[in-house]
């Protein structure tokens, strides 16, 4: 999701936009985004200003937040608002040449070309040595991309408009609605312990792959070290290969009824596909064609999901906290995570205080990658002195908290 600078990073690429859509059709006009009513503030001669009147909850997103957090502040999922911003688009110039017209038709000519903000766009605009303020801005992290569309407005609206800027007279104007920008929240919450097992399963009813189950038990965590027990009907074939997540894999036994995933087993190119988090778990049969002895042809299996959990390694060395105030400190860590991390993934650490002193529980976002990695690096701010459980969840599967004598164990954080 977006974070707070991206109603201004829409402005900037509007500005732009417009600013090299009008450069040929009217030579020495530009692009400004000031009120209009502001003495001495810069409206161009000739040339186009930009407005922001109005941002408003888009209502197709009203209620996608609701119920973010539960009645103890245990956090659900980050909170976000959906907003349409309005725009008001004036126009300056020579009347006699019809500078204002030109600049009219030449704008909506622009739109009408470029109507969605594409990643490459915000990359330009946030690149750019015009705004270094907007380097921050994570709106080419948001799921909906944001489009321009034409507002209608009547004479009286525009009238109505009109008459917030004192004293000031009406110049050509047109509005432009940008819709919609998410904008998510920052606040941290709480998350409880994890129940360490549950006693129902479901059993897919498929044609051919029917149950999966870890070689340590039903219902018991998958990780790298899982060994999968594929149940079925038809399962061996000529070349029989598992589609798991992004990975291709060979499995190492091969009946028609079961099949044996031992993932410890993979190679480095098969493990370092996989990722973290909710997978689909497909057969494949490679059959080779009789007519062609250089192409085949696929059976594939119903998918099957299965969330594959992380295994993670705290670095005590790498630790870098400071205190801030009497026991509380903030500063860095890195977590090592045996699965390789998308750089588009989503993660975040979840600390609970272990101690009677200290029931303090914390979540916090990975810091913003650029490639797949093994090393996620978090952020903390204003933790209690006190030891943690520490637990890391990626696009919702969560790492394992090892269990001594019927009580969590570790990984443990140290914060002194």
């Amino acid at each position: 999701m977006s974070n707070y600078l991206a109603i201004a990073t829409v402005t900037a690429i509007l500005q732009q936009m417009l600013q090299t859509g009008i450069a040929n059709d009217v030579p020495g006009a530009r692009v400004t985004t000031i009120r209009p009513d502001n003495a001495g503030s810069g409206v161009p001669d000739t040339g186009i200003n930009i407005f922001l009147y109005q941002a408003s909850p888009n209502p197709a997103w009203r209620n996608a937040d609701l119920r973010t957090r539960r009645p103890k502040d245990n956090l659900i999922k980050q909170a976000q608002a959906g907003l349409d911003l309005y725009y008001l688009l004036t126009f300056y110039g020579n009347e006699q040449e019809l500078e204002p017209q030109r600049l009219l038709g030449s704008a909506i000519q622009t739109i009408v070309d470029q109507p969605i903000i594409t990643p490459e766009m915000i990359d330009r605009v946030v690149n750019s040595n015009s705004f270094p303020f907007l380097a921050p801005s994570t709106l080419d992290e948001q799921v909906q991309l944001v489009q321009f569309i034409p507002v209608p407005m009547t004479t009286e609206e525009l009238s109505r408009l009109w008459s917030i800027f004192f004293q000031l007279p009406y110049s050509l104007s047109f509005g432009f609605q940008a819709t919609a920008v998410l904008i998510e929240g920052r606040k941290p919450g709480k998350a409880p312990l994890p129940v360490r097992s549950r006693q129902f399963y479901a059993v897919p009813n498929q044609p051919t792959i029917e149950q999966i189950e870890p070689s340590n038990g039903i219902n018991q965590p998958i990780t790298a070290n899982s060994t999968l027990n594929i149940l079925g009907k038809q399962l061996l074939g000529e070349q029989t290969r598992i589609h798991i997540g992004g990975a291709r894999v060979v499995p190492q036994d091969i009946t028609d009824t079961q099949i044996t995933l031992q993932i410890s087993a993979l190679s480095s190119q098969e493990f370092n596909s996989l990722r973290a988090g909710l997978q689909g778990l497909q057969v494949v049969h490679f059959i080779r064609d009789r007519l062609s002895s250089n192409s085949n042809r696929t059976l594939e299996s119903n998918v099957i999901p299965l969330i594959l959990r992380p295994t993670i390694t705290i670095n005590s060395e790498e630790i870098d906290l400071e205190e801030i105030e009497d026991n509380l400190y903030s500063g860095e860590i890195e977590i090592q995570v045996d699965l390789r991390v998308g750089f588009k993934q989503r993660a975040f650490l979840l600390l609970n205080g272990i101690s009677d002193q200290n029931s303090q529980s914390y979540i916090f976002s990975a810091k913003r990658r650029t490639r797949n990695s093994h090393t996620l690096t978090f952020s903390l701010e204003n933790v209690k002195l006190g030891d943690y459980l520490v637990r890391v969840q990626i696009d919702g599967a969560e790492s394992l908290l090892t269990v001594d004598n019927d009580r969590y164990s570790g990984p443990i954080l140290h914060v002194l």
